[in-house]
């Protein structure tokens, strides 16, 4: 009675915990912050430089808010109905709000607010100009050239009256900052001219959340709605000369692709989570032919999967997509120990559930022991999104667990009658082949045969296995979409985050200065090799910069002015300027920093910065040639508080130092487990190993020969494939010749082979190569698990101990 009372409380002590996950679930559902998209949190913190790691995710965070729209025709006019049309259908929908920051009406706006600075703003090619000026000769030819000027026409419009602007510097500095984007304010609308089309450039902001795991497409159906009005509106008119089909529309944007990957998430967790629920209830049903096992079974899933959600979500704070579609796998191997109970309670039906449940709870408890290492190991690898799957699986495993062994002896009553499903599985045990070498010379004469063969194929695939560390193999937004990024972003010159410098310094001016410092060494390079860059100190010099800049300016213009004074028979006077400098504060509030805001990172704060204070960042535009790499590297060289930062490079070479780490780390597993089965089964435990190293080797193997590059997601599979197959020589160690625990490994292994399975339909590389590996892997040991274990008739050394349930 003592026991029972004991059972009963910690089944009750467990309701109270699953209602309380209960109560979570429905907060965590509720909270839109809850599920996080954004491909940056599954990469590893910079334990070493964390405000590079800082510096990243502010980056995709300030990126992740907007999308652009390139709409193009042959003809500007049809062009600019087109995108009319298009304005008109997304006006007054919610999820995308016009942004002003590419508006070519806040153009004027911000030449009003450089314009009291005019005099500090300088390009380093002015600055040289103006610098070898000092001579009279040059001086005098820099006259007649403003003497031109002011009498000729102008070849570009003047920002500001000639006696303001005598050299015409102000406009040369906003064509250098122009050559940012390549678009162009023309008739109210932000234009471009390339590749034979008249282009018009729309930025959008989103509002709401960037995605919703309800498979909603809010921003991309509005985008669809704009394009069939701007089609519609070339179809409608006959005096236009261009064609719906002569439209072309590009579109780049962050949430586009959180979009994806939240439709494509929801659509792979309903064919995963939900195929192998399916697979994994018909094989129950099929074995016990009663809704009591499904029910069990069902609630053990159910509660196994939300227990893992609400321990991930408050170690976290959130939980990834991609843990989601990793952990809709889990149904496939947490449902093992429901089943190896009800496998043997058919086998038993004269046993009392819970004594069975003492008997069977040894072998569960060492199976679940090498699942949830095998699970943790994922999580040894500095990944987070690596550390979620561990997590949710481990607990995932062992929630499932503790619903099977706390309430299955008390919530099952009744018997479970076997049948012929049941019956025929289980008797195949018998009838399966134990290898043994043979006795007669010719059959071991074909044996050897047949192993040189499988050797030297095994050999052959190992061979040509290739390594592949991409950190993009974790993306998997659409190719359309990922085609029509790249696209805009070559069109528009958008620069990009993949590449960049981290200037840190102790205040603004001296981060500022430091920028000035670096740009100096990139001026060659960038003349060299065609690209550019998007610097703060672009828009924002430093206050030296300003304060010799503008005595510079003045120096030079006012005598430009007295030489040209007595041609014209007038005395010219250069205009005042504004007497304080250009601030960051002032140029934050104002709009001259629209388009160089994002540049800006403020104090590194929540890090412990190996350069404490302010920092920003300089982009590249254009960079296309990836041998430029090591040079512009070598740039930051020398420069205090500037660092390189190749993130996706440095990611992929992590990637491949962690595969190297993980494959030493699986052969360490490999003998942990040997000796833990040793500790049991004694000189047996080979027997409940080699299936599981077999097929390891055989997989990669299969691998080599069909192409598949191997990755660090293929190792992390195979430590898996360990901790998952390894049970299946446990359970038949333990039973070697009994038909119910055969049953139970054959239901338990065809379901994990099915969960697995459908994981290898994702369109994401990284979860689709751990999917393989373990398809391949699983498929090899449940073929080899029953081939060697125990001939009949021979206990093994755990039975003769009495220790085996």
């Amino acid at each position: 009675m003592t026991g029972h009372r004991l059972w009963r409380g910690a089944a009750l002590l467990w309701l109270v915990f699953v209602l309380g996950v209960a109560v979570h679930q429905w907060r965590f559902w509720q909270d839109p912050k809850a599920l996080d998209a954004n491909i940056m949190s599954l990469l590893p913190v910079d334990e070493q430089a964390p405000e590079v790691d800082l510096a990243t995710r502010r980056l995709a965070e300030q990126a992740s808010r907007q999308i652009l729209v390139m709409l193009g025709t042959p003809r500007w006019d049809d062009t600019q109905r087109a995108a009319a049309a298009w304005r008109q259908a997304l006006a007054g929908q919610g999820a995308l709000v016009e942004s002003q920051a590419l508006n070519a009406g806040a153009f004027a706006e911000t030449i009003a607010f450089y314009r009291p600075w005019r005099d500090r703003l300088l390009t380093p090619a002015q600055r040289t100009q103006l610098e070898a000026a000092q001579t009279g000769a040059r001086t005098e030819a820099l006259a007649q050239g403003a003497l031109a000027a002011l009498y000729q026409p102008a070849v570009q419009a003047r920002l500001s009256d000639w006696l303001a602007d005598p050299l015409g510097l102000w406009s040369q500095w906003w064509t250098a900052r122009a050559a940012e984007t390549r678009a162009r304010p023309r008739d109210g609308w932000l234009w471009l001219s390339t590749e034979g089309r008249e282009w018009v450039v729309l930025a959008y902001d989103i509002t709401g959340s960037a995605f919703a795991l309800d498979g909603s497409t809010a921003r991309g159906d509005a985008l669809q709605a704009a394009q069939a009005a701007a089609r519609a509106a070339l179809r409608a008119d006959p005096t236009v000369a261009a064609g719906a089909e002569d439209l072309e529309i590009l579109r780049a944007g962050v949430p586009l692709h959180a979009e994806a990957a939240a439709t494509q998430a929801n659509r792979e967790i309903n064919t995963i989570g939900w195929g192998s629920l399916a697979a994994v209830l018909l094989l129950v049903w099929l074995a016990f032919r009663s809704p009591r096992p499904i029910v069990l079974v069902a609630l053990s899933l159910g509660i196994g999967c939300a227990v893992a959600l609400s321990v991930t979500a408050w170690v976290f704070g959130s939980v990834h997509l991609l843990t989601l579609i990793f952990g809709a796998s889990l149904v496939g191997v947490a449902e093992d120990y429901g089943i190896h109970y009800y496998s043997s309670r058919q086998s038993q039906p004269q046993v009392v559930p819970q004594a069975l449940m003492r008997r069977l709870l040894p072998g569960l408890l060492l199976a679940l022991t090498t699942s949830v290492l095998a699970y943790l190991a994922l999580g040894l690898a500095p990944f987070p999104g690596l550390r979620q799957m561990a997590l949710f699986s481990s607990v995932g495993l062992a929630a499932a667990m503790l619903t099977t062994v706390c309430w299955f002896p008390l919530l099952d009553r009744g018997t479970v009658r076997p049948n012929r499903f049941a019956q025929a599985v289980g008797a195949s045990l018998g009838r399966w082949p134990r290898l043994a070498w043979p006795a007669r010379p010719r059959q071991a004469y074909r044996v050897w045969i047949a192993c040189l063969l499988l050797a030297a194929l095994g050999l052959t695939g190992l061979l040509r296995l290739q390594v592949n560390d991409d950190v993009r193999q974790l993306q998997s937004s659409p190719p359309e979409l990922m085609q029509s990024q790249i696209r805009l972003a070559r069109l528009l010159g958008v620069a990009s985050p993949a590449q960049f410098y981290l200037v840190q310094g102790a205040n603004v001016e001296q981060v500022l200065q430091r920028e000035e410092a670096l740009k100096a060494r990139l001026e060659p390079l960038t003349r060299r090799h065609g690209f550019g860059y998007s610097a703060l100190s672009d828009w924002l010099p430093s206050l030296s910069r300003q304060r010799s800049d503008a005595a510079l300016t003045a120096a030079v213009e006012t005598r430009v002015l007295a030489t040209i004074g007595p041609a014209l028979g007038e005395s010219l006077r250069r205009p005042a300027f504004a007497n304080e400098p250009l601030t960051l504060e002032r140029w934050l509030d104002g709009p001259g920093s629209a388009a160089a805001r994002t540049l800006w990172l403020g104090e590194l704060r929540g890090v412990q910065a190996t350069s404490s204070g302010s920092a920003s960042v300089v982009l590249l535009r254009g960079l296309h040639d990836t041998t430029v790499l090591p040079a512009l590297a070598a740039a930051a060289e020398g420069l205090e508080g500037v660092r390189w930062v190749d993130k996706a490079g440095d990611i992929s070479q992590l990637l491949g130092r962690y595969r190297l780490a993980m494959g030493l780390l699986l052969l360490l597993a490999h003998a942990a487990v040997f000796a833990a089965l040793a500790w049991r089964f004694g000189r047996q435990a080979w027997r409940g190993w080699l299936p599981t190293a077999l097929a390891s080797v055989a997989t990669l193997a299969l691998l080599g020969l069909l192409g598949q590059p191997l990755q660090l997601f293929n190792m992390l599979a195979l430590l898996l494939l360990l901790g998952v197959g390894v049970d299946y020589g446990i359970f038949l160690l333990e039973h070697p010749n009994d038909g119910s625990a055969w049953l139970a490994v054959s239901l338990g292994a065809t379901s994990t082979w099915l969960a697995f399975g459908l994981l290898g339909l994702s369109s994401t590389p990284a979860l689709r190569a751990f999917g393989l590996t373990l398809m391949f892997g699983l498929a090899i040991v449940g073929l080899l698990a029953p081939c060697l274990r125990p001939p009949a008739g021979a206990p093994t050394d755990a039975a003769r101990g009495g220790a085996a349930p």
